[in-house]
């Protein structure tokens, strides 16, 4: 069996569920070493298994993206990489009436703070390996939101922390393509996963995570900088986030907030 995508050494952070396991399931292949990060060792056991049967050398780190030190050392003992996915994060809002201190800074921790102990130590890794077809060393995505676009009273920190990375890593990739380095930002929807089975409002355009996954890997193949989808759900992100803020306000009061 021939691997659908082009990449044969890929880093992935969060693989223990959600879109993290979907990416890792939808790469597996024989030829592919999946280097899989996660805190939960038991499912992230299940899931080097499963990558394991579709032909995959799979190696695991119980890993905390929190911990700068210990992601530069699991990064930079990897080998060489042609794909690294922070996908770690976390969610919270104002579910208990107002945004807790501690969910805000839980989630900036997680969703912005390991994503730069991620991302750095990628970087300075792929600048030091050789250049491949068309002088590329290596891609990283970041796994933001539709979320980022909009600044949603429900889930101020989580919108904001996906924003800061989003925005962090398309203006990253401006510069770091002139060392052969690509960076994207992956903006999905409504995924069906532990996180958002807490959330107690609707959830339009609901996406399982093998299709999120594929529709993720697809977008960096084709070389995009930003992937986003569903279309419309982006449309209408940018839409309403494009609104005085005092009428997004209004129009967003009633929503119920993020568990």
């Amino acid at each position: 069996m021939q691997p659908k995508w082009p990449w044969r050494s890929v880093l992935i952070t969060g693989a223990s569920s959600g879109i993290g396991r979907a990416l890792a399931e939808a790469l597996a292949a024989p030829g592919v070493t999946l280097h899989l990060g996660g805190r939960d060792a038991t499912r992230l056991a299940e899931v080097a298994a499963g990558c394991t049967a579709r032909g995959a050398t799979v190696a695991t780190r119980q890993a905390d993206v929190r911990d700068a030190a210990a992601m530069a050392d699991w990064i930079g003992g990897a080998g060489p990489l042609e794909l690294v996915i922070a996908n770690a994060g976390i969610g919270a809002g104002t579910g208990r009436g107002y945004e807790q201190a501690a969910d805000a800074r839980a989630v900036f921790e997680t969703n912005v703070t390991g994503v730069l102990n991620t991302v750095i130590p990628s970087v300075a890794a792929m600048a030091a390996q050789p250049a491949g077809p068309g002088g590329l060393r290596g891609r990283i995505a970041v796994v933001a939101s539709v979320a980022s676009f909009v600044a949603t009273p429900g889930a101020p920190a989580y919108a904001a922390a996906k924003a800061a990375v989003q925005r962090w890593a398309e203006a990253l990739d401006a510069t770091e393509r002139r060392r052969g380095i690509r960076l994207h930002s992956i903006c999905p929807g409504y995924i069906r996963t532990p996180l958002t089975a807490r959330n107690r409002f609707p959830m339009p355009l609901l996406m399982e995570p093998a299709e999120a996954a594929r529709r993720s890997l697809a977008g960096l193949a084709a070389g995009r900088t930003r992937v986003v989808f569903p279309r419309r759900m982006y449309l209408l992100a940018r839409l309403v986030g494009a609104l005085p803020p005092g009428w997004r306000a209004a129009l967003m009061a009633g929503f119920p907030g993020k568990d």
